[in-house]
């Protein structure tokens, strides 16, 4: 596989604003011109999903590639039963195999939106100095084979200790008295040798990562230096803060995780449609494609005109992680959703409607008149995500209705009753778009003649209606 270069990497990360530092900005632009550059950005097994606290690394690769240079997803199949201690005050929970194994499924499905792989790739079309199909290596096939005095003798004496503990991903856990098992302490000795494993293999020349990662990076290409004799580099992206301070990948709900199963694209789309106006043209450049000239006259917008903007910004950042149809149709239910009544959410269109990737609630296709269990459709990535549905039947009422309570954290928009009754008496409840004073209010089949409008604050919705 091999791809006519739109431009040039290096000027892609510094005028969108993912470069932070390059461990040699001259000779690594040398090398990108001179050819195809393998690069490569690992990603521990730690959940099922990344989230978009990873999205700038996944975008990265994603340049890389337009840019006609070849993406390595590694997975971390072998570090992730070690744990990485950088930016953590505490040690990483340790994971079975079975699970990291599971974990890794499911972040593999992250990147097929993002790079395109090349399935029918031998290992001597990895090797073509043409290639730039992406590839997804997993580290536990050198890192489980490995002896450990062997390898202490081979790579351990290239490592100082005196280094090492100057790093801050040792320094942060030393000066606040916080412990460091021996276990974590060797991981940036594993991903060094990654780099060195990867270089043998595909003539890799570039690691990439956040600027957390810039001491285990710079180990890498030592280590590389030492042993392989090659000239190879490291490169990092900034750490990404919104601009009141908050830590990227982060909403008031949780993680916004970047799998459907984990969070419908709806919801993703809201994160994206909520970004602050202070982030918007900074989030464009970062999480979309769009042109720099597109992206500079959205920035410049005003007052109301900024939400335009957002809505720009979601649709794209939504299309990319989980396809078009799934922002389009993210983007009409949100609409709907801000409309008067309840009835327009039912409009003809059948593609504004859509299935419900929730795993709290039911799987719906059509969201008016049809067979439930009939269009039922769990977990896929390319759903047409749209609202929360709760459908109940008429026993679910009883003969004295059923309690408003209920029906919110029977919707999945809270967790517990008492969170719903503190909801209520917080004034954050809505029923209809009527606040809901009463924590003892009771619904009967004649409140669900038409479709019941939930809501818990201004931005999470869901519908109740009864069935059949």
């Amino acid at each position: 596989m091999a791809y006519q270069p739109k431009a040039e990497f290096l000027r892609v990360m510094i005028a969108r604003g993912y470069l932070q530092d390059c461990t040699d900005l001259e000779g690594l632009d040398g090398a990108l011109t001179g050819g195809v550059v393998p690069a490569y950005i690992g990603f521990d097994c730690t959940a099922p999903s990344l989230h978009v606290g990873s999205l700038v690394q996944i975008m990265m690769l994603h340049w890389l590639q337009e840019c006609g240079h070849q993406p390595i997803v590694l997975m971390g199949g072998g570090t992730t039963r070690v744990g990485d201690p950088s930016g953590k005050d505490a040690a990483r929970q340790l994971l079975t195999d079975e699970k990291i194994e599971e974990n890794m499924a499911g972040i593999r499905r992250v990147f097929a939106r993002f790079v395109d792989f090349d399935e029918t790739a031998d290992f001597d079309d990895i090797l073509s100095p043409n290639f730039t199909g992406a590839i997804m290596p997993n580290n536990a096939e050198w890192l489980d084979d490995l002896e450990y005095i062997p390898f202490l003798r081979d790579y351990g004496r290239h490592f100082s200790i005196n280094r090492m503990l100057s790093f801050d991903s040792v320094k942060l856990r030393l000066d606040r008295e916080q412990p460091l098992s021996f276990l974590e302490f060797n991981y940036m000795l594993l991903q060094a040798y990654d780099f060195l494993e990867l270089h043998r293999r595909t003539g890799c020349l570039l690691q990439m990562g956040g600027s957390d990662q810039w001491g285990n990076i710079v180990n890498g290409i030592d280590l590389t230096r030492r042993v392989a004799g090659a000239q190879v580099f490291g490169l990092t992206s900034p750490l990404i803060n919104t601009a009141d301070g908050a830590k990227m990948g982060k909403s008031a709900a949780g993680a916004v995780w970047l799998n459907a199963e984990m969070l419908s694209p709806y919801d993703y789309w809201q994160f994206w449609r909520n970004t602050g106006d202070a982030d918007v043209g900074r989030f464009l450049k970062l999480f979309t494609t769009l042109p720099l000239d597109e992206i500079a006259r959205l920035e410049a917008l005003e007052g109301q005109e900024i939400n335009e903007a957002k809505k720009v910004l979601a649709n794209a950042a939504t299309a990319m992680a989980h396809g078009r149809q799934a922002a389009v149709a993210a983007e009409a239910t949100a609409k709907a959703m801000f409309e008067p009544t309840v009835h327009e959410l039912f409009a003809d269109d059948i593609e504004a409607r859509a299935e419900v990737s929730s795993p709290t609630l039911r799987q719906v296709h059509h969201l008016h008149g049809m067979d439930v269990e009939a269009q039922a459709e769990v977990s896929s990535p390319t759903l047409r995500v749209g609202l929360p549905i709760l459908e109940l039947t008429r026993d679910d009422l009883g003969t004295e209705g059923i309690s408003v309570v209920q029906l919110f954290v029977r919707s999945g928009l809270v967790s517990s009753g008492k969170e719903a009754k503190r909801l209520i008496a917080e004034g954050g409840a809505r029923l209809n778009d009527e606040p809901v004073t009463d924590a003892g209010q009771r619904l009967g089949a004649d409140d669900f003649a038409e479709p019941v409008k939930l809501s818990a604050g201004k931005k999470r919705h869901a519908l109740v209606r009864l069935g059949p």
